[in-house]
């Protein structure tokens, strides 16, 4: 099968689809912003052909890319990862005759209003919400549905660039963020109370053929506005037999055919409070954040290669063994500036070494990061263990006893 891949090189981690896709038999053919010489032996090796245009989310020098590889041999078929290539991709697919995500899909998996109204449509629950271009139009929808709401990028990923507002000063202030970042229609909702999850999964031809459940732990907006919480994902190994999951396995799966989802992986927020399960959104993309690094380790499963053997295969190989929960958690300086030194590390070793994957702490002397830049922007430490509550319990002891001293 020969497989064209949206920028293989940047970010990091792009790499690992490369060498997935290779490690199953396809053909990958590379397009990427980098210069060939920048991309590595070992890349270039995985690949049988790469070219580079000034931008991955240029539509036309993309189908020049594409055509000129489609000159060489039969292209089955063009996959992106990351959320900003994701449109840019379908464009090109359709324009190039090459079968996957469609425009329509990716759309509605972009564009929250438009997302959102068709699962109304279809009857899945989630949150009032509009597109507005005006404060006027703003301010017409809290005098409707009451605040607090949330306001957000009409296409951005995940949190970024999301607020909450609690009052008409709040949305005066926010509307004009937005308007000084050149924003002219935003995505506006109803704040759902409740906790917040995610429900990833790795879909063929519409049905769902790997799936993973996460939680926050705290919520999101709420994990990015203060600096001392040490906030956490982490994905359950108790997702079959259970009922609160069978609901959320059940609303994914409702959303994946309302968007005509095919073959992709998919992630896709959740809300569950006072008003029940609320679907928040979805992206035709895998997890960032290091997703799926957790759910290869929870389940002794290489995961990238499992999503590169549906798409060249057509099937999946291995099953999700569920063997261990697996989480983790964001250590943030306790100041902006450089980091100073950190305590605490040894004595978590000493309690959890056996269950510890991987961590990462930048050296003393390197800039920080603000709390908004995420997950991964600063310390972070990975750990899974077999039971979902021990596992928890262990990223809140690791929150609390390593510190990250910077000044």
């Amino acid at each position: 099968m020969n497989i064209i891949f949206v920028e293989p090189a940047f970010p990091a981690n792009q790499r690992r689809f490369v060498h997935a896709l290779a490690s199953v038999g396809a053909n990958i053919y590379g397009i990427g912003e980098s210069e060939e010489g920048h991309l590595g032996e070992e890349l270039l090796g995985a690949m049988r052909g790469y070219l580079r245009v000034g931008s991955v989310t240029n539509v036309d020098q993309m189908v020049e890319a594409v055509r000129a590889f489609q000159d060489r041999v039969w292209i089955d078929a063009l996959e992106a990862t990351v959320e900003a290539h994701t449109m840019p991709a379908a464009q090109v697919r359709e324009a190039c005759g090459i079968p996957g995500t469609s425009v329509r899909t990716t759309w509605l998996c972009r564009d929250k209003p438009s997302m959102k109204e068709a699962l109304r449509q279809a009857g899945v629950p989630t949150a009032a919400s509009a597109a507005v271009e005006s404060a006027e139009e703003a301010h017409a929808f809290a005098d409707a549905v009451g605040y607090p709401l949330i306001l957000k990028p009409r296409a951005g990923a995940g949190a970024q660039g999301t607020v909450r507002v609690d009052s008409d000063d709040e949305m005066v202030q926010a509307l004009q963020v937005f308007a000084r970042e050149g924003a002219t229609s935003i995505a506006i909702e109803e704040f759902v109370e409740g906790h917040e999850g995610f429900y990833d999964t790795i879909t063929l031809d519409g049905r769902v053929v790997h799936d993973w459940a996460t939680h926050y732990y705290p919520n999101v907006l709420e994990a990015m506005r203060h600096r001392w919480i040490s906030p956490q994902f982490i994905t359950t190994n108790r997702l079959d037999g259970n009922p609160f999951y069978d609901e959320v396995r059940d609303l994914g799966r409702r959303v994946i055919a309302a968007l005509g989802i095919e073959t992709s992986a998919t992630h896709m927020e959740w809300f569950y409070g006072p008003k029940g399960l609320k679907f928040s959104e979805i992206g035709v993309r895998p997890p960032g954040v290091g997703a799926w690094d957790l759910y290869s380790a929870a389940n002794d499963v290489d995961v990238y290669r499992e999503w590169a053997h549906v798409i060249t295969h057509r099937r999946p190989d291995q099953p999700m063994r569920r063997t261990y929960a697996a989480g983790i958690v964001a250590l943030r300086p306790d100041h902006d500036g450089v980091v100073k030194g950190y305590t605490g590390i040894d004595e978590i070793q000493g309690r959890y070494g056996e269950w510890i994957l991987d961590g990462h702490f930048p050296p003393v002397g390197h800039g920080t990061q603000p709390v908004e830049a995420g997950y991964m922007a600063n310390a972070w430490v990975r750990l899974r263990h077999p039971d979902y509550d021990t596992a928890r319990a262990m990223l809140d002891d690791i929150g609390r006893t390593i510190h990250v001293h910077a000044g």
